[in-house]
């Protein structure tokens, strides 16, 4: 039962560092970016949106790695108790690779099904 128990607690730590990593690669963007074109409503200042976001972006990722770092520390201390080999950083590197890739397939999805408009700033062809 023991066992069950401490593998379904490792099974939990591994959703949520890969719930953190998504959110590093999708929700930490579209968080600044969001917040950057308020800034930008409101003071109508595209530089001050900018460094206000690139900004944020740093420091969030800054508060965002940590954790992770240390959920994949608790991760290793639960295999470690069971029993079994101790992996180091391949369950972090695997999380944030596989969760990058999970978060690119959903832009290119976005972008080819649900972008409006012309996909490029700059229209081909003659006729402008």
């Amino acid at each position: 039962m023991k066992s069950l128990f401490r593998s379904t607690e490792s099974a939990a730590m591994l959703a949520i560092m890969f719930a953190m990593a998504l959110a590093l690669w999708i929700g930490v963007p579209l968080l600044w970016l969001y917040i950057g074109s308020k800034v930008q409503d409101s003071t109508d200042s595209v530089g001050a949106a900018l460094g206000l976001m690139l900004f944020g972006s740093i420091a969030t990722i800054l508060l965002i790695v940590p954790l992770l770092a240390r959920l994949n520390e608790a991760y290793e201390h639960l295999r470690e108790h069971r029993g079994l080999e101790n992996y180091g950083q391949a369950p972090l590197e695997a999380v944030l690779v596989v969760s990058a890739v999970v978060a690119l397939a959903a832009f290119v999805v976005w972008f080819v099904l649900f972008q409006d408009g012309p996909s490029l700033p700059i229209q081909g062809g003659g006729d402008q």
